[in-house]
């Protein structure tokens, strides 16, 4: 029989203080009243054993250190974040800047995970019964935070997922036209370009500036290929390659205006930046809770306002009386209800950090090494160094080096794993430290590219 420990009376959240707005403030208020309501049966509600238990503990009180200070003083506070960083059971034998792909899980969200799956194979006769209903207050959580109606979200296993239940499931006909960035995700492009062959659909990618000085030439850019024929704009709200930051409640609230529907790729926006729905104004959105919520992997969100929900096919097939029900979309099969559960344990790691202090961390990190080696010679940047436009991820190259080389020396000789970005329109290396992430790798990673620039490229990354 599971046993479910509640969690009482917890608060999570980051308390107002003067360095908050009063819109922030009033949403921290708000994440922190769901805290506190989890021992009232909210899907935070998870089982916490006491190895759990104990790991959350330390992330909560490590909060003491910082809840009196603005999030962007709580930014450079390192103790605070050394403790957070005890979280983490990772190798410190690599230097893992590479969290633009996905990330590792706190401790106490992989103890759960684990914890679930022994109860999922202890329950697997009636696990439908016993395990999966509880998904439920996970999907109150994840509403919560994103800031809209429950029945709005679907638990999904990843962006991709999410992005594909809209793209080839919103309803186009021949002719009707689709407008996309040529930095837009490669698999939402693919699934459009699918659709394209086969129901018809024009898809046209606009070209916008890297690393822009004023977000109004990309809104300016997308404005410029609509046309009668418009009905969908897809918007990365962060662009994978480059970090870029979107102007996206610009792009959505234009769209509105002219009838045309915007699907948001989320994928590294939730839960790196702090914002809610009614920031973006979007018609879809979806994400990857794998990447900056620090679920266990295979974990996505997919948002549908209400209204539009019976319009939108489901990937799956599922029957005529779901129409107009979010769950539609989560009729995949048998799949393993561990994953979904574990999303709880990350809900409560993310909301005792504070959405807005991890964001300014973040910032942070980025900030700390772009401002080592932006004036080096030979040094590019492909992400605006604007503050407005960034956050962990950002994208640069070294004049006459070839990208996936350098990229393989630094594995090789560092032990730093970064990531090469090869597009039609630029190359570069892609750098995203995390919250896990020390000010002494990012200092190593400083000192190897200095010693490139000032002392010559080494042979074998030369073009």
């Amino acid at each position: 029989m599971v046993e479910f420990i509640l969690k009482g009376n917890v608060t999570c959240g980051p308390r107002p203080h003067p360095g908050l707005t009063e819109m922030e403030a009033g949403r921290n208020l708000s994440r922190r009243k769901l805290l506190d309501s989890a021992g009232k049966g909210l899907g935070l509600m998870a089982i916490l054993s006491p190895t759990v238990r104990s790991l959350f503990d330390k992330v909560q009180q490590a909060r003491s250190l910082v809840e009196h200070l603005s999030p962007m003083e709580a930014a450079v506070h390192e103790e605070y974040w050394s403790r957070i960083q005890q979280a983490f059971a990772i190798s410190r034998s690599t230097i893992n800047l590479n969290s633009g792909w996905t990330s590792p899980s706190p401790r106490m969200v992989a103890e759960a995970f684990v914890r679930y799956k022994h109860q999922e194979d202890a329950t697997t006769s009636t696990m439908w019964q016993v395990l999966e209903p509880q998904a439920e207050t996970i999907r109150s959580g994840l509403a919560e935070l994103f800031g809209c109606d429950v029945d709005e979200i679907a638990i999904t296993r990843n962006a991709s997922e999410s992005l594909q239940i809209l793209l080839l499931g919103i309803d186009l006909r021949t002719g009707d036209e689709v407008i996309a960035t040529s930095q837009d995700y490669p698999r939402m492009l693919t699934a459009l370009r699918q659709r394209e062959l086969r129901e018809g659909p024009k898809l046209k990618l606009v070209r916008i500036p890297i690393a822009p000085t004023n977000t109004d030439d990309i809104v300016t850019a997308i404005e410029s290929a609509i046309t009668p024929r418009t009905k969908l704009i897809l918007i990365s709200h962060m662009i994978n390659i480059t970090g870029q930051i979107m102007p996206v409640r610009k792009i959505c609230d234009m769209a509105r205006s002219r009838g045309i529907e915007t699907v948001v790729d989320g994928a590294h926006s939730f839960a790196q930046i702090d914002f809610e729905r009614d920031d973006l104004q979007c018609d879809y959105f979806g994400s990857s809770l794998h990447k900056w919520l620090y679920t266990p992997k295979g974990a996505g969100l997919l948002y549908v306002r209400k209204e539009k929900i019976r319009n939108v096919w489901a990937l799956m097939a599922a029957e005529d009386k779901q129409k107009h029900d979010i769950r539609k979309f989560e009729e995949i099969g048998t799949h393993s209800s561990a994953t979904r559960l574990s999303i709880g344990e990350a809900l409560l790691f993310h909301e005792a950090i504070g959405a807005k202090r991890k964001e300014e961390r973040l910032r942070y990190l980025t900030g700390y090494w772009t401002d080592r080696i932006k004036n080096w010679p030979g040094i590019r940047f492909n992400t605006s160094l604007d503050p407005a436009q960034f956050c962990a991820i950002a994208n640069f190259s070294i004049e006459g080096c070839d990208t996936a080389k350098i990229t393989d020396h630094l594995l090789a000789k560092h032990k730093i794993i970064a990531t090469p970005i090869i597009h039609d329109e630029f190359a570069g290396i892609r750098i995203t430290p995390n919250i896990f992430t020390t000010l002494g790798e990012l200092d190593r990673f400083c000192g190897v590219i200095e010693s490139m620039v000032k002392n010559g490229l080494p042979r074998s990354c030369r073009i």
